[in-house]
């Protein structure tokens, strides 16, 4: 493992990613607000991106469109297209790829990246840094915001407090300087507290993140007990750890030889969704998003996994499950059918408003056993093609006729193609 003091990690973010791919292949955006939005025709369709300008109207990720619109008149509202974002994301993988062989995808717009060994060929860590900003700007004009760290989890805080916020959106965190910079900062900034633990540590007296670094571990074990009336002393220990940068888990790449662990995606929907057909409709598209991935990483899978969780946060409803297939696969159809099944097994017939879909257990595509079921070569061709389609005419050349209905989030995509939406 090496001495952990030695190690060099950067959490490298894209900013605004949706909305900056969308801007650089719409100049005539360039100085105009604009968001990435799943649905724009419905004023309920869910921002997913919002560039820089459109921020500073207030418009905030995850709003509805509607309220986006009426912060900012003039709102440029584009739809999604995902197969895009991956593609791309997959090119500025392979830019980090090239300053260090240890590149992990944390999710779509931010992967980590250990240079411990790359400072003999590309120089310091604030050299590297600067030299991956300028050519993932010069290759595909996005930005991108490095916090440059010891390990992975104060790179992530490095980046998310500090380097987003400076000029050159480049930060480096030191052992030295996390008593200064980081353990000053509230606790909610803390990697992992959401609004509702920061509530909970606030009231236990920890306001901030050196309050709960400089409770002693056993000390902190014994608040939240009390606190929360159950045993959470793993949880404390995470918390504590990542609150005293305290990580050595590496940057484990997915090397060529070596599939992901899983691909998986998941969507808010615009309201909530009650009924099983409806449903339906966002499994299919969901499942087609995993596949098309799977494809253009040339994985296939044999455990297929469905989510999905309620309205209602303060009580959770909802499930994650997972089956395994009898061959592994990455045709949407074999998926989906998996996962409706899933599905309807364990789905309590509450409404639900967020819905995931995943497939695991990866392999190489090249490597697959022959078995009886041959038509799966005529599936994949059919897919294949499909995909080539979409990728040369945009997402709407083929619309599968179950999105038409209205739960359709891919209702409308037929209607334009590339089409954008004021």
């Amino acid at each position: 493992m090496g001495n952990q003091h030695q190690r060099v990690i950067m959490l490298a973010d894209c900013q605004s990613f949706y909305a900056s791919v969308e801007k650089a292949a719409n100049p005539q955006y360039a100085n105009k607000p604009l968001v990435v939005a799943g649905d724009p025709e419905r004023r309920s369709g869910i921002v997913l991106a919002a560039c820089p300008m459109a921020k500073k109207y207030g418009v905030t990720t995850a709003e509805r469109v509607g309220e986006a619109i009426a912060k900012c008149p003039d709102l440029i509202v584009i739809k999604p297209r995902m197969q895009t974002y991956i593609e791309i994301s997959m090119q500025i993988t392979e830019i980090y790829r090239s300053y260090s062989d240890l590149v992990e995808p944390y999710s779509i717009d931010e992967q980590f990246i250990d240079v411990t060994g790359s400072q003999r060929i590309f120089g310091d860590p604030l050299t590297i840094a600067a030299a991956i900003q300028e050519r993932v700007w010069n290759e595909t004009r996005v930005k991108t915001r490095l916090g440059i760290s010891f390990s992975k989890v104060t790179a992530k805080m490095a980046c998310d407090n500090f380097a987003k916020k400076s000029d050159s959106g480049l930060f480096t965190l030191t052992k030295e300087g996390m008593t200064q910079k980081l353990w000053p900062l509230d606790i909610g900034k803390l990697f992992m507290v959401g609004s509702r633990m920061m509530a909970h540590f606030h009231t236990m007296g920890l306001p901030t993140i050196g309050a709960l670094a400089q409770t002693p571990l056993g000390k902190l074990k014994e608040m939240m007990r009390r606190k929360f009336r159950k045993n959470c002393d793993i949880d404390a220990e995470l918390y504590w750890r990542i609150a005293n940068g305290i990580d050595d888990s590496p940057v484990s790449p997915y090397t060529h030889s070596e599939a992901p662990k899983s691909i998986g995606h998941q969507m808010t929907l615009p309201r909530d969704y009650a009924t099983l057909d409806e449903i339906k409709v966002v499994l299919l598209e969901l499942s087609e998003l995993v596949c098309l991935r799977c494809r253009s990483l040339k994985y296939m899978g044999s455990v297929v996994s469905v989510g999905c969780q309620g309205a209602d946060f303060d009580r959770p409803t909802g499930f994650y499950r997972q089956m395994k297939i009898p061959d592994p696969t990455n045709v949407t159809n074999h998926v989906y059918k998996a996962v409706v099944q899933l599905f309807q097994q364990h789905w309590d017939g509450l409404p639900v408003r967020k819905v995931a879909v995943g497939i695991s257990q990866l392999s190489s595509e090249e490597s697959y056993q022959l078995t009886m079921f041959e038509e799966r070569d005529r599936f994949r061709e059919l897919e294949r093609t499909t995909d080539e389609l979409k990728r040369r005419f945009g997402e709407t050349a083929i619309v599968r006729a179950v999105s038409a209905t209205s739960a359709g989030q891919a209702a409308d995509r037929a209607k334009k193609i590339g089409g954008h939406y004021r």
